[in-house]
């Protein structure tokens, strides 16, 4: 049997004319949690459909456990699926909606009962199995379409955007909670959102696709550390993308120097082909005393253009030349250290810090 609980082989997708996933491969082992992140349009629900069935790839292959499901019918996939809206049954209780699936695979009552139960211990709604949706919160609802899913034990389950509905508090809380409920149960979640927090929180890897394919895919920690373009580096997190005029090596370092301005960057890491520098805004560092030097880093000057107050840090712009602005991020622990906006700031960019992009 393959280590791989879904495989995809090229796998593309067209309407008529039109291309909307191109030649994506991906694998993905048995317990594995993976994000397909994107912005709107980019292809990824088309991507779960396929692996659900609804959609037929237009070339290419798609396995689920090493056996092709290109013609067989979603109901006999053995995948769960989540959606955005919950799509529960308002005139059964959670029991009995979370039974269904069990239900129309001829489980007996005995077992229904067992399961049931187990489904509702793991999203902790025991004590509301006789309830209505109409009676639960959105939380509770989102709960029971999970166990609901999860009931028949399926090899693989698809998850289309489901907290996009709850608020930000009850976002983060079922963040977890799926975090946990998926580790538990060593289940394969496939998850399909445009909201990056929620990728890096939960996945243990993220395939970020663009323009119907993937654009990169990895751990969080390493796709946030090393985009392989601007794109990626504009999606995930917050990012200062430069543009370049000229690269050139500076012994084991090299020299970037910034388009439309006379500003040049030292990094530890260049290529000639470089067109974009790429700094994370936590990374630049705040300096203060005008007389100290600063080794393995580049010192700048600008002018404190705006700051925006975020509680546990603080987003400060400053502009270093006509066409050239950065964003920093510091603690908010800083913040009375900061110049009053249109004052003078001095911002350190340490070596490491830049990565440079051809795209």
């Amino acid at each position: 049997m393959s280590t791989l609980d879904v495989e995809l082989v090229s796998v593309s997708k067209s309407f008529g004319p039109i291309s909307v996933v191109t030649d994506i491969d991906l694998q993905i082992p048995k317990g594995e949690f993976v994000s397909i992140l994107g912005p709107s349009g980019c292809g990824k629900t088309t991507t779960l459909n396929m692996i659900a069935g609804f959609n037929a790839p237009s070339r290419g292959d798609i396995r689920i456990r090493g056996r092709s499901q290109v013609d067989v019918a979603p109901e006999r996939r053995n995948i769960g699926l989540v959606f955005q809206n919950y799509a529960l049954f308002p005139h059964m209780t959670v029991a009995e909606n979370i039974a269904f699936g069990l239900k129309m695979k001829g489980t007996s009552k005995a077992e229904i009962a067992s399961i049931v139960q187990a489904s509702l211990r793991s999203v902790h709604l025991e004590a509301l199995a006789d309830r209505y949706p109409k009676a639960l919160s959105g939380g509770q609802q989102q709960r029971v379409a999970l166990a609901r899913a999860l009931a028949p034990r399926p090899s693989v389950l698809l998850l289309d955007e489901p907290l996009s509905n709850l608020d930000l508090k009850l976002r983060e809380a079922m963040r977890a909670e799926l975090k946990d409920i998926q580790q538990e149960l060593g289940m394969t979640f496939i998850y399909v959102t445009h909201d990056q927090e929620e990728a890096m929180t939960m996945s243990d890897r993220i395939v970020i696709m663009w323009k119907g394919s993937v654009a990169q895919q990895g751990e969080p920690g390493e796709i946030y550390k090393n985009p392989h373009s601007t794109f990626v580096a504009d999606f995930i997190g917050k990012s200062n993308i430069l543009s370049l005029s000229t690269t050139s090596k500076a012994g084991v370092a090299w020299d970037v120097k910034l388009a439309e301005c006379d500003i040049t960057l030292r990094t530890a890491n260049g290529s000639e082909d470089a067109r974009y520098c790429v700094i994370r805004p936590e990374e630049i560092v705040l300096l203060s005393d005008k007389s100290s030097h600063h080794e393995d880093m580049n010192v700048l000057s600008g002018t404190m253009k705006r700051t925006i107050n975020l509680g546990a840090s603080v987003e400060v712009h400053a502009q270093l030349a006509p066409e050239i602005e950065v964003m920093v991020v510091v603690p908010s622990a800083q913040y009375n250290a900061l110049p009053c906006l249109g004052q003078q700031i001095r911002l350190g960019i340490p070596y490491h810090a830049p990565r440079l992009l051809v795209e």
